[in-house]
């Protein structure tokens, strides 16, 4: 399958000599979502800006629908919608022609019945003869959305879509692009919202100082880097490891009533049947065991820590 968008060996150095991106090269398939991860400066926006054709790179190429972004500027760009981080719009603007001139900036012939069904979607359909000064700043974000989808692209990016908005209506965000995906439309998003990403991307890419870290598929890359620990609640506290404790890799908590042991899940033999025993032959009551897995949040800081 052809990818929706190729970025190859894309550079970007400013006039300053600051290098926003090092030779970043990425494949993104139709219909997936990609969650962009990386701290602040990482390159994210930067990257997202040069395939929208807002930013010209240093060095390199990006395909979108196999057409090159700069000699085919326009066909590229009404394949592409773009939702930025600030709130860029106009105050006194109501929100249906709001929608409608964006349509028109694409050359699109009026569609009332898409637009209708995008507010819709966007629970604004109520606010559709509201300016925009009136809005809440949740709306106003909605409303960006809603903008980006007028002309209906193939490609969607969310440069930090839910920055700034409450729980509720970032959930609402994630069932609006889980929709979207359905019909076709591919997601890239960058967030600093790990939980946004593990809810709902398909592949996920760690950006940091301008690089690609890596990019795999969500579940495979908490399969590989995931860990998982065995919490072991103790009956009675220990003031220090037993002597036949101490070449497991254990960790003993504060209060000494509970021991954490790390352990690779894919491994055919974890150890936990072992140690189990070897705490009962040490004669420790166990008061009860559970397990937790490593988020990706871990896996996101553990990489760009490594990295740094």
């Amino acid at each position: 399958m052809q990818p929706i968008v190729s970025i190859s060996n894309l550079s970007k150095t400013y006039s300053t000599g600051f290098q926003a991106l090092k030779n970043v090269s990425l494949d993104i398939q139709p219909g997936e979502i990609l969650a962009l991860l990386g701290p602040n400066g990482a390159g994210k926006t930067t990257l997202i800006s040069i395939i929208c054709g807002i930013v010209n790179a240093s060095s390199g190429s990006v395909t979108v629908g196999g057409y090159d972004n700069v000699k085919d500027y326009r066909i590229t760009r009404s394949m592409i919608g773009l939702v930025p981080q600030e709130l860029t719009l106009g105050a006194f603007d109501k929100v249906w022609n709001t929608l409608c001139f964006s349509r028109g900036l694409f050359g699109k012939k009026p569609d009332p019945k898409h637009l209708e069904q995008v507010l819709r979607d966007l629970s604004l359909w109520d606010k559709k003869n509201t300016i925009l000064m009136a809005l809440s700043g949740g709306m106003k974000r909605r409303v960006l959305i809603g903008k980006a989808l007028a002309h209906e692209p193939v490609v969607l990016f969310l440069d930090e879509p839910t920055a700034g908005v409450d729980v509720e209506l970032r959930k609402d965000m994630w069932a609006l692009v889980r929709r979207l995906r359905a019909s076709g439309v591919t997601i890239i998003l960058t967030t600093h919202y790990i939980e946004e990403a593990e809810a709902i991307a398909d592949r996920v890419g760690v950006i940091n100082h301008g690089e690609l870290l890596l990019v795999d598929d969500k579940d495979a890359l908490m399969h590989k880097l995931g860990k998982r620990q065995l919490i072991i609640e103790l009956e009675d506290a220990l003031s220090a490891l037993p002597e036949v404790l101490v070449p497991w890799p254990l960790d003993l908590s504060a209060n000494g009533c509970a021991l954490t042991y790390t352990y690779d899940p894919h491994k055919t033999r974890t150890g936990i049947n072992e140690l189990l025993q070897t705490l009962r032959d040490a004669g420790l009551s166990i008061k009860d065991v559970h397990t937790t897995k490593t988020s990706l949040e871990e896996i996101f800081v553990s990489l760009v820590k490594t990295k740094t």
